[in-house]
This record gives structure tokens, sequence and C-alpha cells, in this order.
């Protein structure tokens, strides 16, 4: 072990008050959250949401997940961020392969081309894109799967691109003396061994479509399709009729238990992903 470093952590004491604060602000928040969730509307308003002076009612999670159709938004966004994350995966991870192992013509473009198309605000085009859709017929879960997809691969094309640039060209070499074509030395072969950084890559897009808000509210047209953030603001927009804000809260206690789930049980292998990278030769 490393001797304690005295003088190091004092000039870092201002780094760890600002997360320490930061951390205990969003953690009584989510508590808060929480306890609203098991609480009734007259609760809540009155500001009696941690006392539960009668009791916790876990029927707001039940209302919620029938009544206020949260399991079908559940449903659409669970839907849409798996598709999606297979279906960039499947498109960028031989894009990145391709890329970082060959010179061609035009492949530096791509490169250019690729980084440039990150860089695109979705506003900018949300209007041609709405227009094509209309022009080509195609609306619902169809649409928005195809445009999470297309957001997605160029800088999940990047990200890998950099992982598989660091692999010695020795596990090829091998692989072609055994026989192994080129597609099966970079699914047996290649791809395992940048597994990090296709686990981070795919966290990082199934976080981005589950919380992606603005192209849903613009190109789904009934309850049946929205994803969970339409769903909510639909939610929020009935309280004035229903005043039911303790289902409200456990609807958001819903939404935000996957991507919590996925940092807790997951965070090793995107610290993994962010830091690590294949073996240099």
């Amino acid at each position: 072990m490393k001797k304690f470093n005295w003088k190091k952590e004092v000039r870092l004491l201002p780094g760890y008050l600002i997360v320490g604060i930061w951390v205990l602000f969003t953690a009584v928040m989510l508590f808060w959250i929480l306890g609203a969730s098991l609480s009734t509307s007259r609760e809540i308003f009155s500001g009696e949401v941690l006392k539960f002076a009668s009791g916790f009612h876990f029927e707001n999670y039940v209302t919620a997940w029938q009544v206020q159709n949260v399991s079908v938004f559940f449903g659409n966004s669970l839907l849409y961020s798996v598709v999606s994350c297979v279906g960039v995966l499947a498109i960028a991870a031989p894009a990145a392969y391709v890329l970082s192992r060959w010179q061609f013509r035009g492949g530096t473009a791509l490169r250019i081309g690729l980084v440039i198309a990150m860089s695109v605000p979705v506003v900018m085009i949300i209007m041609p894109i709405y227009a094509l859709a209309t022009q080509w017929g195609i609306k619902g879960r169809l649409l928005l799967v195809i445009l999470y997809i297309l957001m997605r691969v160029p800088y999940t094309t990047i990200y890998l691109l950099d992982f598989f640039s660091t692999l010695s060209r020795t596990y090829e070499e091998a692989a072609y003396l055994d026989g192994c074509s080129g597609p099966n030395t970079f699914l047996r072969i290649m791809l395992p061994l940048v597994q990090p950084a296709v686990i981070t890559v795919t966290i990082f897009n199934f976080m981005s479509v589950w919380n992606e808000f603005f192209m849903a509210l613009i190109f789904t047209t009934s309850e049946a399709t929205y994803p969970v953030g339409v769903g909510l603001l639909n939610i929020i927009n009935s309280m004035k009729y229903t005043g039911n804000y303790g289902g409200m809260f456990a609807a958001v206690i819903i939404v935000f238990l996957p991507t919590f789930l996925l940092y807790i049980f997951m965070s090793e292998k995107i610290i993994a992903g962010v830091t690590g990278g294949g073996v240099k030769g």
C-alpha cells in the first residue's frame, strides 16, 4: 500500500468538498422522490413526505404501472433501447474494425465525416428528417428505431475504432495461418478482445436512447408508441385532472430504475471500457 500523502490530499480537498456536496444533494433529492412515491398527494403538498403518517402507499406503483400506462411506456423504451443497441453494434463494430485495419481511398474522409456527424445538433436536422419520413411513409416505432440507430453509429464507430487500433496484428496473422476467414477472425478473435469497450459503449447507447426525449416527442403520435420520457410528460399533463402526484413520482422511480441499476451493477465494466484498451503490440 502507498503511504498516505497529506499534502496531496489537502490540495485535493476543495474537489472532494464539491463532489461530496453534489452527491449529498443528489441523494437527498432521490430520497425525497422515493418518499413522495410512497405518499399521498395531501402529504406531498403539506410537506409531510418523509413522515409517512398514513403509511407506505405502494398502490401508487400499481396505479402508475397499470392506470397511467407506465407499463406501455416502459416496454416501448425497452424495445427502442435494445433493438437500437443491437443495430448500432452490428453496423459500427465492423465499420470500426475495417477503418482501423485497412487503408483505402476515402477512408480518411469517412473518419472525418463520422466526427462531423457527431457534432451536428439534432435540432438542425429534425425538419429534413421529418419531411423525408413523411414522404417515404415511415412512422411509429420503426422510424424511431431507425433514427436512434443512425444517430448513435458515428459515436460508436469512433469509440471502437480507437480500441481496435491498439490491438496487435499478430492475432490476425495467427488466425490467417490457422485458416480462419476474415469475418470469423473479426467475430471470434478481434471483437471479444474489445469486449470492455463494446459493453461500455452499449451501456452509453442504451442510456442515451432510454433518456431521449426530443425526437420521440416529434415522431410519436399515440400513447401506444410513447417512450418513458414522453410518457412522463403525458402523466404530468394529466395531473390537472387526476391529482395523483404520488403515482406520478412512482412513475419517475420506475423510469429511473433501469439506468440506476446499470450504473450499480456495470460500473466496473464502464470504468474498464473508458480507461482501458486492447493489447498493444
